[in-house]
């Protein structure tokens, strides 16, 4: 039998504390991001410490080779860069685990007391796929959007949701050897049609229940999760003729759970709305409505921990949009940020305590102005949920045609 949820977390911080201890007392909020640089090992994490005024401090070391490679296509913006939840942590804040979309591996770092990154031995690991892009924890089990949507890096293999097991130390070890195999309902690996392009895999917290959506599919991919964490396949989902017009592509992108209420949210992303769905503990879906997104491109969705406000990234337009989640079922727009500077919105995330938001803008066109748009915007939360723009944002200097992507806090 696998080890616990519990055994795990205790044993990762007794794992980091041994590359932590001279820096016990440190105290702060640490933000990561990935490169996604295509060069052979050259993708790395970004490392940063929050400090006054809402300005951003490179940590030393910064940033962290990943061992791997990132993506890099110059061709339609559909697809490569399309993903969410590029680089995530464990929640004691112990391990960070970031996509090797390029070179299909996993990296996994100790995060030391510092905010500071040590590789867990024998990272980066086999991703069980081709260009993964997602990554979902949930206890001692890591899921794995693989896309197989890398245009300039073409791939027979299957775009799939991959499975495997957390070890104490951190290292990735396979579940099973039950591989896409159609006689057993639960399986480590479940493949999905050439071309739907995987993006995200979320995990309900506090349900054995995880949801995919496949972006240029249209599709959403209900699968429950057994007690070894392999995945069983509901039938997928397509989106709701009624909230699209009729030459419009019904693709889905960004998913997230409200909190409090068996709610999913989901990007309607050439529609400009949020589509509300209510899930049951099998998994099944029910669309209740759409509410409009007063941006252009909706994409990413987060939720405060109270479930109360959702925060989306409008990425035609630049923006991030706050709506009232009070009432689960009728979130309404309450106010659009406009990002300072060029870019496209892309990957957001807000920190534990709810009161700083993190989001990339990425420079999506070669109409941009060189070395513009590769930014990452720091945006502090008012008591009513409703944000602004502080700090100084961080420009990346990137080689051309690389569009840093994930965004992680760690708070301490």
């Amino acid at each position: 039998m696998r080890k616990s949820i519990l055994s795990l977390g205790i044993a990762a911080t007794c794992v980091v504390g041994s590359f932590s201890a001279l820096h016990a007392s440190d105290s702060g909020e640490y933000v990561y991001v990935e490169s996604n640089i295509s060069a052979p090992n050259g993708n790395s994490i970004y490392a940063f410490r929050l400090g006054s005024g809402g300005n951003l401090t490179p940590l030393p070391g910064s940033p962290f080779l990943t061992g791997g490679a990132g993506v890099q296509y110059t061709g339609p913006n559909l697809g490569p860069f399309d993903s969410d939840q590029e680089v995530i942590t464990n929640p004691q804040g112990t391990l960070l685990f970031a996509v090797n979309a390029g070179s299909d591996s996993i990296a996994v770092f100790h995060i030391n007391g510092d905010g500071s990154l040590t590789p867990v031995n024998g990272s980066p690991f086999p991703s069980g796929g081709n260009d993964p892009v997602s990554l979902a924890l949930n206890g001692n089990i890591l899921y794995v959007a693989n896309q197989s949507g890398d245009f300039a890096r073409p791939s027979t293999i299957l775009p799939n949701y991959t499975a495997m097991h957390v070890e104490p130390d951190g290292i990735l070890a396979p579940i099973g050897d039950n591989t896409n195999d159609s006689s057993r309902p639960f399986q480590a690996t479940v493949s999905v049609a050439a071309g739907t392009s995987p993006s995200q895999g979320f995990v309900v917290p506090g349900a054995n229940l995880m949801f995919g959506d496949d972006f240029l599919g249209g599709l959403l991919n209900p699968f429950q999760l057994d007690w070894q964490g392999q995945l069983h396949a509901l039938p997928s989902i397509a989106m709701p003729a009624s909230e699209f017009g009729a030459t419009t592509p019904r693709l889905p992108l960004g998913l997230w759970s409200n909190p409090g209420a068996p709610i999913l949210y989901v990007g309607y992303v050439t529609a400009n709305k949020i589509g509300v769905y209510r899930y049951n503990q099998n998994g099944g879906l029910k669309f209740l409505r759409s509410v409009p997104n007063a941006g252009q491109g909706i994409c990413w969705i987060r939720s405060n921990r109270s479930g109360t406000r959702l925060y989306t990234t409008d990425t035609a337009t630049n923006q991030v949009s706050v709506y009232d989640a009070s009432d689960p079922e009728f979130p309404v727009e309450i106010q659009t940020l406009t990002l300072q500077g060029v870019g496209n919105a892309f990957q957001i995330s807000l920190s534990e305590n709810g009161k700083s938001i993190y989001t990339i803008s990425q420079r999506t066109s070669a109409s941009l102005p060189a070395g513009q748009g590769n930014v990452l915007h720091t945006l502090s939360v008012r008591n009513d949920g409703t944000i602004d723009e502080t700090g100084t944002p961080i420009t990346f200097n990137v080689p051309a045609g690389t569009r840093p992507q994930g965004v992680a806090v760690v708070d301490r």
